[in-house]
């Protein structure tokens, strides 16, 4: 029997650096955003539903401009995130607009996954490569308390135009045991990564592996995950804290619930951290379109 699987894609939080909702400007030659690329190596790999976690107002158009041209290729399901999606109980700071980050993302999806699911960032290009490792990962690997995030080397998550966000992943016999969430610049012909929690400056090594957010999970993160929320949501709420999926896994490493393999990806991964990221995206998108890695209209 073929065994479902479940592709996230989160897609409520504004592009601030961007300047925009980058989730859907349009980056191919058909006016394709980069989740359609997301969902075009999911069919590939063989996954066999999506969903997409967006904010409520934007429903209409995600229906009428983007799923409606894969619906009958895959299954299509939404959740949204929202700041009301909280217990009755919380009092969320009336000034506050920022989402609660990408656990809440994950927690406002709970009820319409019942798989073995992958979550990915609606704004990053992955490749064929990481969908085929998760599917391949979920054929092969039966714990339930085991995880897997696929990663890339620092050297090609880079922008040219500023320092980006990533996750620096350490391992002990090819698990994550540290996962530092940082800011890495590129200065003097060095990687330097400056903790997001205590501002520690360290460097690290071209080929280091860091998160893109492309991390596999099981059902059965769910009840660990609410007990994480109720924790979190139960505790100081402010302008701009958030509920994130790194600090939730390492929180759970740490309690030696979980587990979490790192696969690297051969693929090419790119992303649109900066408006002035666009037209290089574009042109190498182009250039895996010449290859005949993707068709020019993805969805003909």
């Amino acid at each position: 029997m073929k065994e479902d699987l479940c592709l996230v894609v989160m897609a409520a939080g504004m592009g601030s650096r961007f300047g925009g909702l980058k989730q859907i400007e349009p980056v191919g030659p058909n006016g394709e955003i980069i989740a359609d690329y997301s969902v075009y190596d999911a069919i590939r790999a063989g996954f066999t539903k999506v969903v997409f976690i967006i904010r409520e107002e934007h429903l209409d158009y995600f229906k009428e401009n983007i799923t409606n041209k894969f619906a009958d290729k895959i299954k299509v399901e939404f959740a949204f995130q929202e700041l009301s999606k909280v217990p009755s109980d919380v009092h969320i700071p009336e000034d506050r607009v920022k989402m609660l980050g990408t656990g809440h993302a994950i927690y406002c999806a709970r009820d319409v996954i019942d798989s073995n699911f992958v979550i990915i960032n609606g704004d990053d290009f992955y490749g064929l490569d990481a969908f085929m490792k998760a599917k391949d990962y979920f054929a092969n690997h039966h714990d339930e308390n085991e995880y897997v995030t696929v990663n890339y080397p620092i050297e090609l998550t880079m922008s040219k135009n500023g320092a980006v966000k990533r996750g620096v992943c350490y391992l002990k016999d090819g698990y994550v045991t540290q996962n530092i969430e940082s800011e890495i610049s590129y200065v003097d012909g060095k990687y330097i990564a400056k903790s997001l929690i205590d501002e520690h400056e360290f460097e690290i090594a071209p080929d280091q592996g860091v998160s893109m957010n492309f991390i596999g999970f099981r059902p059965g993160f769910f009840p660990l995950l609410a007990d994480k929320f109720d924790e979190f949501i139960h505790g100081e709420i402010t302008l701009k804290n958030e509920f994130l999926i790194p600090e939730i896994i390492a929180s759970l490493i740490k309690e030696n619930k979980v587990k979490l393999l790192e696969m690297k990806a051969s693929s090419k991964w790119m992303g649109v951290t900066y408006k002035e990221d666009l037209a290089e995206f574009k042109e190498s998108l182009n250039e895996l379109i010449e290859k005949g890695d993707y068709p020019a209209k993805l969805w003909g």
